[in-house]
C-alpha cells in the first residue's frame, strides 16, 4: 500500500475541484416536477383548509379524488383547475 503526502495546497485545490464538480452536477440535473398525486393532508396544507372543507370539497363533487386502500388521492391538475373555478372533472 502506498502513502502519499499531500501538502494544504494541494488539498484545498482538490477541495475546490471536487466542490465544483459538485456543483456542476446540481445545475445539470432537470427541475423536479412536483408529484401528480397528491394526499389530503397534502391537499389540506396546500390550500389551508381543514379536514371537513376537504370532506366537503369531495362530497360535493368540486373535487374529485381516488381511494386506494384507506387513502384517498387527489390530482394536482384538478386541484389547479378548481382553484382558477373552471370544473374539476374526474
Amino acid at each position: 500500500m502506498e502513502i502519499l503526502v499531500l501538502s494544504n495546497e494541494e488539498l484545498l485545490k482538490f477541495k475546490r475541484e471536487l466542490l465544483e464538480e459538485i456543483k456542476n452536477l446540481l445545475e445539470d440535473r432537470p427541475a423536479e416536477r412536483p408529484p401528480q398525486w397528491l394526499r389530503s393532508a397534502q391537499v389540506r396544507k396546500m390550500l389551508g383548509i381543514s379536514p371537513g372543507t376537504l370532506q366537503n370539497l369531495r362530497v360535493n363533487g368540486i373535487l374529485p379524488y381516488r381511494k386506494i386502500g384507506g387513502s384517498m388521492f387527489y390530482n394536482a391538475a384538478d386541484i389547479q383547475r378548481m382553484m382558477k373555478g373552471g370544473k374539476a372533472n374526474g
